[in-house]
């Protein structure tokens, strides 16, 4: 008789979710289902409004990642209007995007992904959380992760006018120039962010790296897939947030593709799943073969693991140097151990700060010139950035007064769909044996999806004419007492 478990909902991410697993007559796993119930609808959302309100109303997706989708949607307004920022609107751009990076990577590290490895996987519930992460380090770490992620909140603040929802993007530019002491305070800002992305790679590798059992839980089989990976990189092939061509390594490293973001619809497709509001994206020239790895299979990766995969380094030295004792302590390029993803991702945080100094220092920060007025008639834009989650890509087309007529999101959770749901589904069937399901072994499979770091907000939003419904009706008691379905 089968049995299923019930992880709802889901902890520790952006949006909403639950796993279903099945449980044959022996208590062992046997598949695991993870299921996004949620329904947004950005992309009907945006349809018939003018296309430049887009950066305003598509950062409204998410509020961890809003400066994601508005610097997607900036950068697609200036591919609709065939405009380019001039260099001082690029180095604010870049400027607040680096910040936004190390940001949002400091906030998973220690907020969402990082009580699993401070605090421990097993540890009691009550304990995974940042409060049980003070606790394990003292409360001076705490102030310093506290004191600069305000920091780095401040800065995106000042120049892009709103932290959460910021409103500096304009096509072909931005909307507000520097000062020399705003130059001055994000250089010192940016100093701040190197130290304290060193500080924390020595605090992965003082509690992670130092832990044999964390070792171990890493580079398991329950968390490795051997899939592709993509990636932005620039004209050396080194990872970048901002700009660059797409890059699509195999399952072996060896680059299979390499394309502007204008041609993604030739690379990638989605399949959609009946368990499952969010698409499935794949390769499209490999093709859908189910949720399953190897280089047979379209499934592929996004994120910090696979950017880091996808590219032949880091574009600043400090975080090069991290980059190549990631690969040299877990055995060379590719690695394929999802949990890794928490190592990667401090290695980009180290990166973003190293650009952070870079754009801060650059001589055009503070110029007048901050924008190029559109002159084309609109009809069709596309844009794209690598988000935290990874690649994000935002496609719009428009009649000649540039409303919308259609739009489409490619966000990092769609992209990483299909792996994470393979990510969940192998970590069940192999961590749960013989009923033997406890907290702590429920929490480890949701470090399978928590290592990919989604946020189903983003990933959920394409809108149907109706959205199916399941109600159920319980007494006081506990039965079923009537359910209503409307398909």
């Amino acid at each position: 008789m089968t049995r299923t478990l019930t992880i709802d909902p889901i902890t520790r991410l952006e949006g909403h979710g639950k796993i279903e697993i099945f449980l044959d007559e022996q208590g062992n796993a046997t598949r695991a289902y993870f299921q996004v119930p949620e329904l947004r609808g950005f992309e009907k959302f945006a349809e018939g409004r003018p296309v430049e309100d887009m950066p305003q109303i598509t950062s409204r997706i998410c509020g961890v990642c809003p400066t994601a989708h508005h610097m997607a949607a900036t950068k697609a307004l200036d591919d609709l209007y065939k405009v380019e920022p001039p260099p001082a609107a690029l180095a604010i751009r870049q400027l607040v995007y680096n910040t936004f990076m190390f940001e949002d990577h400091a906030l998973h590290f220690y907020f969402l992904g990082g009580p699993d490895f401070v605090v421990g996987p097993e540890a009691p519930k009550a304990k995974r959380n940042i409060l049980g992460v003070l606790e394990k380090v003292g409360l001076e770490i705490g102030k310093r992760v506290i004191a600069m992620r305000r920091e780095a909140r401040e800065l995106i603040a000042m120049a892009g006018g709103k932290v959460i929802h910021p409103v500096l993007g304009l096509p072909g530019g931005v909307a507000k120039q520097l000062k020399a002491e705003e130059q001055e305070r994000a250089i010192r800002v940016s100093d701040q962010a190197v130290e304290f992305a060193r500080f924390s790679l020595q605090v992965f590798q003082d509690v992670v790296l130092n832990n044999p059992q964390y070792v171990d839980l890493i580079t398991s089989d329950a968390y490795t897939h051997r899939t592709y990976y993509m990636g932005l990189v620039d004209k050396d092939n080194k990872v970048n947030f901002y700009d660059g061509m797409l890059r699509v390594v195999d399952p072996s490293g060896r680059e299979t593709a390499k394309f502007p973001v204008g041609d993604y619809l030739k690379h990638v497709a989605e399949h959609v799943e009946p368990w499952s509001y969010i698409k499935f994206c794949y390769l499209k020239n490999v093709g859908w073969r189910g949720f399953e790895e190897g280089p047979q299979s379209g499934v592929y990766a996004v994120a910090p693991l696979a950017r880091l995969n996808a590219a032949d380094g880091m574009a600043t030295p400090l975080a090069q140097q991290a980059y190549e004792e990631f690969y040299r302590t877990l055995g060379g390029k590719p690695v394929h151990h999802t949990l890794a993803n928490h190592w990667a991702r401090l290695v980009e945080m180290l990166s973003a700060a190293e650009m952070m100094r870079i754009w801060a220092s650059d001589p055009n920060l503070t110029s007048a010139d901050i924008r190029t007025i559109p002159t084309a008639v609109p009809e069709e834009g596309i844009g794209v950035v690598e988000a935290p989650r990874g690649t994000l890509i935002h496609h719009y087309r428009t009649d000649s007064r540039g409303i919308v007529t259609k739009a489409n999101l490619i966000v990092a959770t769609q992209n990483n769909a299909a792996r994470i749901a393979m990510s969940v589904d192998k970590a069940a069937r192999q961590l749960i044996r013989n009923g033997r399901a406890d907290d702590g072994i429920l929490n480890k499979i949701e470090m399978a999806f928590r290592a990919y770091d989604p946020c189903h907000g983003c990933g959920t939003h394409a809108l149907m004419g109706q959205m199916p419904l399941r109600v159920r009706m319980y007494d006081p008691h506990g039965a079923l007492v009537r359910e209503i379905v409307r398909d």
